[in-house]
C-alpha cells in the first residue's frame, strides 16, 4: 500500500480561510519548540511576542504604524497574483517611491508649503509605478519573467538608496553619517494622536481596503483580472488582453509599495537611511497569501505580521534573542500555509501499490 495525493473535485470551501488559521497555530507551536531550543521558555517568549504588544495604548499604535505599509504593498501583491502576474519587488518599488518623495522634501519642503506633501504622495506613487514599470516591459516585450525581474530590480534600487544618502543627498550637518537631512514640518505625515508616531499613512492604508474589494469585486477590471487568472483561454477568447493586465497589475502594486514608502519615510523616520525597511515588501507578500489574496483578509493578516515585528523587538531586548528569530517565524508561517493549502486542494489516499512490469527477459537458447 501506498499514500497517494489526488486532487479534489472540489476544493474545501470552508479550509480555504480555516487554513490560515492552522498554519497559525503550527507556525505558534513551531515557535515555542524553538524557544525550547534556544534555552528559553516558550510561555514567556510567546508573551512578549503576541501579548505584550497589545498591552498598551502606544503598542497599539505602533502595530497601526507597522501594519501600514504591509497593507499598502500586500493588496497591490494580491491584486496581480489574482491574474498570475507575480511582484516579488515590492521592497525596491517601496524604495523608489521613499526617494522620489524625499526628493520633492529636499527640494521644496520648509516654507510651509501645503502642496509639499500631496506632490511628495504623488511622486512616491510615480516612482513605485515606473520601477514596477520595467519589469513590465520586459514581461511583455521580451517574455521575461516578473519574479526574476522585479526581484533584481530590488537590489538595483537597494543600491541607488545607499548611493544618495552616501553622496550627493547627504546630510552636510550630520557628522558624517549615511543619511539625508530630516525633512522639515510640512514634508511630513500628520500625527493621529498626539504623543505616538502613528500618521495618516494609516488611514491611507485602512482605505485601500474597501477600494481594493471594489476593484476586483466591481469593476469590468477586477473582472477582467480574475478571468485572466483563472482561465487564460477563455480571457483570450473573450478579448481581454494579458499584456494590458500584466500592465495593470504591476503599475498598480508598484504605485501601491511606492505609496507605502513614502509613508515610512516622511513618517516614523523623518528621514532617507541606508535601511529604511525592514523587509516590509518581502513580508507582505506573507501577509497577502495569509489573507486569502482578499483586501479583507490582508488587513488581519498585516495586523498579524505587524503583531510579530513589535514582539521581534521585543524578544531581542528581553530575552537577547536575534532578530532572525522573526524571520524564522515567518517562514514557518509560509511553509505551514501552503502546506495546509495542499489539502485544501489535494486528499492522501491509500492505493494498493503498483507492480513493476518485468522488462528484458532474459533468452535461453
Amino acid at each position: 500500500m501506498q499514500l497517494r495525493l489526488e486532487h479534489r473535485p472540489e476544493p474545501l470551501q470552508a479550509m480555504l480561510w480555516l487554513s490560515p488559521l492552522i498554519a497559525v497555530v503550527l507556525a505558534v507551536i513551531g515557535a515555542a519548540i524553538i524557544f525550547r531550543l534556544l534555552g528559553r521558555d516558550p510561555v514567556t517568549c510567546l508573551q512578549v511576542l503576541f501579548i505584550d504588544p497589545l498591552s498598551e495604548l502606544y503598542s497599539l499604535t505602533e502595530l497601526a504604524l507597522k501594519a501600514t505599509p504591509l497593507l499598502l504593498c500586500a493588496i497591490g501583491i494580491a491584486i496581480g497574483c489574482r491574474a498570475n502576474v507575480w511582484n516579488i519587488g515590492a521592497e525596491g518599488q517601496f524604495t523608489i517611491g521613499a526617494i522620489c518623495g524625499a526628493g520633492v522634501a529636499l527640494a521644496f519642503g520648509g516654507d510651509d508649503r501645503w502642496w509639499v506633501l500631496p506632490l511628495m504622495l504623488l511622486a512616491s506613487v510615480a516612482g513605485g509605478l515606473a520601477w514596477a514599470g520595467i519589469a513590465a516591459f520586459l514581461r511583455t516585450k521580451f517574455n521575461a519573467h516578473e519574479i526574476l525581474t522585479t526581484l533584481m530590480l530590488t537590489y538595483v534600487a537597494i543600491q541607488l538608496l545607499g548611493w544618495l544618502v552616501h553622496g550627493p543627498w547627504q546630510d552636510p550637518d550630520g557628522f558624517n553619517f549615511p543619511q539625508t537631512r530630516q525633512f522639515a514640518a510640512d514634508a511630513t505625515l500628520p500625527l493621529l494622536i498626539e504623543g505616538t508616531r502613528v500618521n495618516i499613512g494609516a488611514l491611507i492604508a485602512v482605505a485601500a481596503v474597501p477600494l481594493g474589494s471594489l476593484l476586483l469585486g466591481r469593476t469590468l477590471a477586477g473582472f477582467r483580472i480574475r478571468v485572466v487568472g483563472l482561465a487564460p483561454g477563455a480571457a483570450r477568447y473573450a478579448g481581454f488582453s494579458e499584456k494590458g493586465t500584466v500592465w495593470f497589475c504591476l503599475l498598480l502594486s508598484g504605485g501601491m509599495a511606492g505609496l507605502a514608502g513614502i509613508c515610512e519615510a516622511a513618517g516614523p523616520i523623518g528621514q532617507l537611511q541606508p535601511i529604511i525597511s525592514p523587509g516590509y515588501g518581502f513580508a507582505a507578500i506573507i501577509v497577502a497569501f495569509l489573507g486569502r489574496l482578499h483586501p479583507v483578509g490582508i488587513l488581519f493578516a498585516s495586523l498579524l505580521m505587524a503583531l510579530l515585528y513589535l514582539g521581534g523587538e521585543g524578544l531581542q531586548m528581553s530575552q537577547q534573542l536575534p532578530l532572525a528569530a522573526t524571520g524564522v517565524i515567518q517562514g514557518m508561517l509560509l511553509f505551514f500555509l501552503l502546506g495546509t493549502d495542499v489539502f485544501v486542494q489535494f486528499r492522501l489516499r491509500l492505493v494498493p501499490a503498483r507492480k513493476m512490469p518485468v522488462t528484458g527477459a532474459v533468452r535461453h537458447g
